[in-house]
């Protein structure tokens, strides 16, 4: 287990953990949480041996295997399986052993290695990279591509793939959902339930932490308090315990009113001295309760729109994509089309929205028709009809590489529409939140710098709001005080470039929202403040998120963008999720027909009918082999029933003990009296000990029983 016992821990001058305590037994899975800079990566540092404490005692098992997803972006032409492959570096080493062995021909030491190989699992071993790397999102055709051919949200999964490959006690997450989809986020949930070992994950993703965790441990204030349950029952158990100080508290103020208002009136009085005086001690001795404190949360909200119009926009027969390179400059070169790389954006003249009919009309006359797709073109998505109207809430759905940000991007005017109409409603204003911030932001710019910039294009530099000292102040209100608004954007941590880029958005006043994975470096508190600005905001939200708790707060209906076209979806978030694991289904289906050869086909008929020609074993009587049947369950009962009693009555302890166990841990996060807190403490010590020893015999029973049944199973 790992015990962490009156822990000190410092980063720098920074006290971070001061007198900590916990305990984390094996196999347990373990959320930490805590506000930004509160030292959870601090503590991961202090779990994986670059750190060490500053005080108190650490201990964990030596012989753990500990894994932990590397946070440098890999550089290698290495083929993404065997990148992930080499992930279990004791496989890498049996190989070596053995290349080693047959280059000096000894016969013991190449049969010692095949032996050591095969306990290692090295005969499935490409098989479970390869199923790693296709749960995280990848296509089959990815498996053998070189890793510095992709992105590096993609090089990120696959140095998360090749943390899960490796063989572990000791599984450490810090944030392992940033660059995930919902599909692959999915997937990564039930891998990590399967998981066997000791799970410890940083996520600000509460429904992620929700569905993989049972215990919380929450850093505040330089302390840890370990919490039974999930993330949901941590807050709730959380919320009752400040309830519960904070009433203590106010009642504990009331006595001590009421003594001193005694000793002041008092003191002076020779007849009242002596019971003045020990009401003074009966104040020195009172141990006080903390108030409780709450730490300011931020909160912001959009600003109302200057118009809504209806519909917002219109997209007709559209082509999403990607232009070849050359195909942009003629259709940049029209000064009646707009966007960016020669997005075609028709303006209505007739009315403030203009019909598909009138519009094509229009452009007839003048000789002017929409795009069509040009030779070279990526095409993602085709034939796409939808009307955005005011008000609507839109949750983007899709899996991973289906075109979701490519939609949203060309509705944002940062891709050319390759073909049809976008109609846009007259005084539309999008506000857009790109899934990697540095899309928009510059590096070396300063937060001020990106305000007045944003000022100058937007015209509104002259402005009472554009003035240097307001700038200032909008952005202090979003968290940028003092002299940080003065930083390079490029020093920023993801958590504040996203509240940057959420700042510049707020400030342009839109009606028309385009969110891609607006969550991916916000934290908790973030999060929620993002909600609930987006539930109050007044214009027309489209969201691309992996959230989803945020998902499920503000969007009232989805889209879903899937085989090169885009659907309304009818279900909620579960239906959903029910989809994607279909989806892979056929996925997998259709992989495995393609990989058909006809001479694996001609193969399986060779065998199959082989297979047939075989002569007819002797068959037994019908009767005769019920009455064997019977025999051979009433052997298998007598000599598992003892087996099973014993293990029915260790499972009913350990429910016990583990309903004690959480009871226990519930009192010790509330103020008790000293002895109390000794018993209490005591007694939890009892509880795991009796604990892990019956977890034991659970494991020792569970296996003598699972290897009689198989040695009674039939052939």
């Amino acid at each position: 287990m790992i015990h962490l016992q009156n822990l000190s821990l410092r980063r720098g001058a920074k006290v971070l953990l001061d007198g900590a305590s916990t305990t984390i037994h094996p196999g347990e899975k373990v959320a930490l949480v805590g506000r930004n800079g509160a030292g959870k990566s601090t503590l991961f540092a202090l779990f994986n041996g670059t750190l060490h404490e500053d005080g108190g005692d650490f201990s964990m098992p030596a012989a753990w295997r500990i894994a932990q997803v590397a946070q440098h972006m890999p550089e290698t032409a290495e083929p993404a399986t065997d990148f992930v492959l080499s992930g279990d570096e004791r496989l890498s080493c049996l190989r070596e052993q053995l290349s080693k062995a047959e280059q000096s021909g000894d016969g013991m030491a190449i049969a010692q290695a095949h032996t050591d190989l095969a306990d290692a699992g090295a005969h499935d071993a490409r098989s479970r990279a390869e199923a790693l790397i296709l749960g995280l999102g990848f296509k089959i055709e990815e498996l053998a591509k070189p890793v510095n051919s992709f992105s590096g949200g993609w090089r990120m999964r696959l140095q998360l793939a090749r943390a899960l490959m490796a063989p572990s006690d000791l599984l450490l997450l810090d944030e392992p959902t940033n660059h995930l989809d919902l599909d692959a986020l999915v997937w990564l949930e039930g891998w990590l339930n399967r998981y066997a070992g000791t799970l410890i994950v940083i996520s600000h993703d509460r429904e992620f932490l929700d569905a993989v965790t049972r215990i919380t441990l929450h850093i505040e204030h330089q302390k840890l308090t370990r919490y039974g349950g999930n993330y949901s029952a941590f807050e709730e158990l959380r919320a009752q315990q400040l309830t519960l100080q904070q009433a203590a508290y106010a009642k504990q103020q009331e006595k001590i009113a009421h003594l001193q208002k005694f000793i002041d009136r008092f003191k002076a009085k020779a007849t009242k001295a002596k019971q003045a005086q020990s009401r003074v001690k009966a104040l020195e001795r009172m141990e006080r309760i903390a108030p409780v404190l709450a730490d300011a949360e931020f909160q912001f909200e959009f600003k109302e729109p200057a118009n809504l119009p209806n519909p917002m926009l219109a997209v007709r027969d559209a082509v999403f994509g990607y232009r070849a390179q050359n195909a942009t400059q003629t259709e940049a070169a029209s000064p009646d089309r707009e966007g960016a790389e020669g997005q075609f954006y028709p303006k209505p003249e007739l009315s403030d929205y203009a019909t598909t009919a009138t519009l094509h009309a229009q452009l007839a006359a003048r000789g002017e028709l929409p795009p069509e797709p040009q030779p070279g073109d990526r095409v993602i998505l085709r034939g796409v009809t939808r009307t955005v109207m005011a008000g609507q809430r839109i949750g983007i759905l899709g899996a991973n590489g289906q075109g979701k940000s490519t939609f949203v991007k060309t509705v944002a005017r940062t891709l050319p529409l390759l073909g049809g109409q976008i109609t846009e409603g007259k005084g539309l204003a999008i506000g857009y939140f790109a899934q990697q911030e540095l899309d928009v932001l510059h590096a070396g710019s300063t937060p001020l710098e990106h305000m007045v910039r944003l000022a100058r294009e937007t015209g509104r530099d002259h402005t009472e709001e554009a003035r240097e000292q307001q700038l200032r102040n909008f952005l202090g209100s979003f968290s940028f005080p003092g002299e940080m608004v003065q930083q390079p954007v490029g020093q920023f941590s993801g958590g504040e470039k996203a509240r940057l880029v959420l700042a510049m958005i707020v400030w342009q006043r839109p009606n028309l929202l385009l969110l891609d994975e607006p969550t991916n470096h916000l934290d908790l508190a973030t999060r929620e403040a993002l909600a609930v600005a987006l539930n109050e905001f007044e214009g027309t939200v489209m969201l691309v998120s992996h959230d989803r708790a945020l998902l499920r707060s503000v969007c009232d209906e989805f889209w879903l963008v899937a085989r090169g076209g885009v659907a309304p979806f009818e279900g909620d978030l579960d239906d959903y999720q029910r989809y994607l694991l279909d989806e892979a289904k056929r996925l997998r289906e259709l992989a495995a027909a393609a990989a058909e050869t006809p001479d694996s086909i001609a193969t399986r008929a060779d065998s199959n009918s082989a297979e047939a020609q075989k002569p007819s074993q002797p068959t037994i009587n019908p009767a005769e082999q019920r009455r064997l049947d019977a025999q051979r369950r009433q052997q298998l009962a007598e000599k598992t029933r003892p087996l099973k009693r014993a293990l029915e009555k260790a499972e009913q302890r350990m429910q016990a003990l583990n309903t004690e166990q959480t009871e226990l841990e519930q009192r010790l996060s509330t103020p008790l009296p000293p002895a109390e807190i000794a018993e209490a403490g005591r007694r939890l010590k009892a509880v795991s000990d009796e604990l892990a020893a019956l977890e034991e015999d659970w494991l020792r029973l569970s296996g003598e029983i699972e290897a009689i049944e198989h040695t009674a199973a039939p052939a």
